[in-house]
């Protein structure tokens, strides 16, 4: 059995692939992602943070 696993989305990106990417990981809407980001951005200043470092950490998805 394959292990689930969180990669960049290839397909379903507006900048990075990170919303998309956790939208697919979690099978929800990537939009709902994307606001919950946005919120979290502006309430609390961790959402860019967060952002960026899941852009410079996680991996694409190769071979697929």
């Amino acid at each position: 059995m394959e292990q689930k696993r969180f990669y960049l989305s290839e397909t379903d990106k507006k900048i990075a692939g990170v919303c998309g990417g956790i939208a697919e990981y979690f099978n929800v809407d990537s939009l709902l992602v994307r606001v919950a980001f946005l919120l979290f951005a502006f309430s609390f200043g961790g959402g860019l943070i967060a952002y960026i470092v899941l852009w410079l950490c996680a991996p694409k998805r190769i071979g697929q």
